[in-house]
Formats: structure tokens, C-alpha cells, sequence
């Protein structure tokens, strides 16, 4: 376990607004010129149309969010008909022994039945282990709502690690199937920010948080992607170097 509690940003802002007005996108990655993004009413996606998964899905939930009540039981995974690029398929998942794995998971989404119908693309779809799918993956999601709750308000960032592709492709469109998947989750109060992220690898292996969490910036050089640039530098850095369990109510073995 880390230690420390919220970084206190107010002392690296000085007479800066932002710890009083977080900025809009603050949960967006650093984009380039190789992303394909996507937005969505609920979340925004980096979808690559070789891999046929996302590169990562970013959103906000509030606390208010996770109180809606639209009905999944009537909603079908389905391409985005308004996407012209490549994309994965029903079939490719048919018989392939990995489950549809929502990035954004659908729950979050309650609080409009648009953007609830909108997780099913498949561009917030990877192919994911059934027991971490209904285990592990989904009880962190019950965790980050439970955060929301908490803190009011939480910005999520979820995707795939590729890794060596163990497990290589799916489908006549070969979906690519990763070897793990991280989320990454910011909170606020005020001006204290904290952050933590975690990895668990797509098989049906216990995940214990204690166990699989890691700082922001171990996962950055795990995936190479740059989270929460919306910080300021100074912020940023203090916020992505370490994480505290305390934060977030997590107990280790």
C-alpha cells in the first residue's frame, strides 16, 4: 500500500481557478494523429479499426448518473451503422469462447436510454474472459459507481492491453483479443485529487484491487498512453507518482 492521502493541488495552483472548475474532458487520454475518436452521448472513444477493439473508452459518472433507471433488458450489441470504417461483428464473437466485454459498462448509462443503447457498439466491445467478465472486471465497475457515489463524481478511463497477443484473433474479421485490460479512476474534493489504476489479465484468475492496482504512471508506461493531460503539470505529476487505499476503501489481504 501507498502512502499519503489526497494531493493537495491548491498548494501547487497557487491563484489558479482550476481547483474550483475541473475542466471539461478532464477523463480524455492524450489524443494523436494515429486516433480514431469517437463521441458518443455517454463516452468517447479511441476505436482502431485494425484491431477492431478500442485503444481506450473515457467518461464521467456522477453521482446523480448512477441512480438511472433506462432498462438494458431490451438493448442488442450492434455495429455503429453511422460509422463508415471497419468494424467487428455479432458473427466474429459466435462461438469464439470470449464473452462481449464492455469497456464502458452499461450500468453507468442508465441515466439515458440513448446513450445505455450506445454501449452495446462494438466499439466499446472487447473480447474478454467470461469469469472476469461476470467476477472480478464487473465488481471493479460496481466499485467505480460506488466511488461515484462517494466522491460525487469520478472520471474512468478503460481499455485493452494487447500485450503479445497470446491469445490471438477472433472472427472472420479478426478481432483482436487482449491479453489484459486496465481502468484508471480520478476523484476530487475540492481541490485534492487522487488517482489509481488497475490491470487484470483476461483469463478467469482471482483479481483482488489490493492486488492488481498500480500508479497512473506505471500503467502509462505499461500501455504508453498519457492519462488526465487536462491536469496541470505540477498536478499531474504529484497525482499519477502514487495512490493511497485509503482513498478509496480498499483493504489489503
Amino acid at each position: 500500500m501507498r502512502k499519503g492521502a489526497f494531493i493537495l493541488a491548491a498548494l501547487a495552483l497557487a491563484s489558479c481557478d482550476f481547483a474550483v472548475t475541473a475542466p471539461e474532458g478532464m477523463e480524455i487520454p492524450s489524443v494523436t494523429s494515429a486516433d480514431n475518436i469517437l463521441e458518443y452521448e455517454g463516452y468517447t472513444v479511441s476505436y482502431n479499426t485494425k484491431t477492431l477493439i478500442p485503444n481506450w473508452v473515457a467518461y464521467e459518472l456522477t453521482a446523480e448518473e448512477t441512480k438511472g433507471d433506462a432498462d438494458r433488458e431490451d438493448k442488442a450489441f450492434s455495429m455503429d451503422l453511422s460509422f463508415k470504417g471497419p468494424q467487428a461483428r455479432r458473427e466474429d464473437y459466435a462461438r469464439s469462447g470470449w464473452t462481449k466485454g464492455h469497456m464502458a459498462p452499461a450500468r453507468d448509462f442508465t441515466w439515458s436510454d440513448n446513450a445505455l443503447t450506445e454501449t452495446f457498439y462494438f466499439m466499446n466491445i472487447c473480447p474478454q474472459d467470461e469469469t472476469l467478465n461476470a467476477k472480478d472486471w464487473n465488481f471493479l465497475e460496481k466499485k467505480v459507481r460506488s466511488w461515484a457515489k462517494d466522491y460525487g463524481k469520478v472520471w474512468v478511463v478503460s481499455g485493452p492491453v494487447i500485450g503479445k497477443n497470446k491469445y490471438g484473433t477472433i472472427g472472420e474479421d479478426k478481432v483482436v483479443v487482449p491479453d489484459a485490460f486496465f481502468k484508471v479512476v480520478m476523484v476530487s474534493q475540492g481541490a485534492l485529487y487522487s488517482a489509481i489504476a488497475f490491470v487484470m489479465g483476461n483469463d478467469s484468475q482471482r483479481y483482488y484491487l489490493a492486488d492488481c492496482a498500480l500508479s497512473v504512471n506505471d500503467l502509462e508506461k505499461l500501455t504508453g498512453l498519457d492519462f488526465y493531460p487536462a491536469l496541470p503539470d505540477t498536478i499531474e505529476e504529484l497525482v499519477e507518482a502514487d495512490y493511497d487505499f485509503s482513498v478509496w476503501g480498499i483493504k489489503q489481504k
